[in-house]
C-alpha cells in the first residue's frame, strides 16, 4: 500500500491503513518531521518471503520544504537477543541539497503500442545521497590479447542510499500511481534547491 498527499492527518491515516504497527510508525516519523509542513509522502508496506518466514516491512518518504525523511520498520522473530518478536524503526533525515539523484525506471509492457499517461505496470524509485555506495571492481585490460601486464582495476561508484519498487500486480495501479507522483515531487524539489 503506498499513499501519497500533503497533510499531517493524511500521512497518519496512510499509517494506519498500512496496518503494520502504525503507532510505532506514526511516532517514529512524526518525531523526525517535527514542526515542517509536508510537501507529499509515500508509505510503502511490503511483505517478502525469508526462507520459512514471511516478514512484512514499511517504508515511510516524506518531503518537507528543506528535507527528505526516509523512514524504514522491519519486525524480527523472536532470537538469540530478544525471548519475543521485536520490531525495528529507523528514521533518516536528508537536507534536500544533499540528495545527488533521483533515479525513476518504468517497466511498460508492449512498449511499440505505448499511450503516453499510461501507467507503467512496475516502477523501481531510486535516490542516492551519498550515505551508501556500491563499488564495483574488475580487472583492467588492454586491447591486446596477448598482453600479461598487470593494468590494475578499474569499476563503478554508485550512490545507492534507497531503492523502493512498486508494482501493479502486487501493489496495485494507485500505488504505482502515487509512486510516481513523489518522484515527481521529490524531482522537483531537488531542483529547486540546486538553482
Amino acid at each position: 500500500m503506498a499513499k501519497t498527499s500533503t497533510s499531517t492527518q493524511g500521512l497518519r491515516a496512510a499509517i494506519e491503513r498500512s496496518g503494520y504497527y502504525p503507532a510505532l510508525v506514526a511516532e517514529a516519523v512524526e518525531a523526525a518531521i517535527g514542526g515542517e509542513a509536508i510537501r507529499s509522502y509515500l508509505v510503502h508496506q511490503e511483505t517478502t518471503f525469508d526462507a520459512n518466514e514471511v516478514r512484512r516491512h514499511v517504508t515511510v518518504l516524506v518531503l518537507t520544504g528543506n528535507r527528505f525523511i526516509v523512514s524504514h520498520t522491519d519486525e524480527q522473530a523472536e532470537d538469540t537477543t530478544s525471548p519475543t518478536p521485536y520490531a525495528t524503526t529507523s528514521t533518516e533525515s536528508v537536507k534536500l541539497g544533499r540528495i545527488s539523484s533521483v533515479v525513476v525506471s518504468r517497466v511498460v509492457a508492449n512498449p511499440e503500442s505505448y499511450t503516453p499517461g499510461t501507467l507503467p505496470r512496475e516502477v523501481v524509485l531510486t535516490i542516492g545521497w551519498g550515505a551508501v555506495s556500491r563499488i564495483d571492481l574488475e580487472p583492467a585490460a588492454c586491447g591486446d590479447p596477448n598482453c600479461e601486464a598487470d593494468h590494475g582495476y578499474t569499476g563503478n561508484s554508485t550512490a545507492d542510499d534507497l531503492s523502493l519498487r512498486v508494482s501493479e500486480a502486487g501493489d496495485g495501479p494507485e500505488t504505482v500511481r502515487q509512486a510516481l507522483v513523489f518522484a515527481q515531487a521529490l524531482s522537483e524539489a531537488t531542483a529547486d534547491v540546486t538553482r
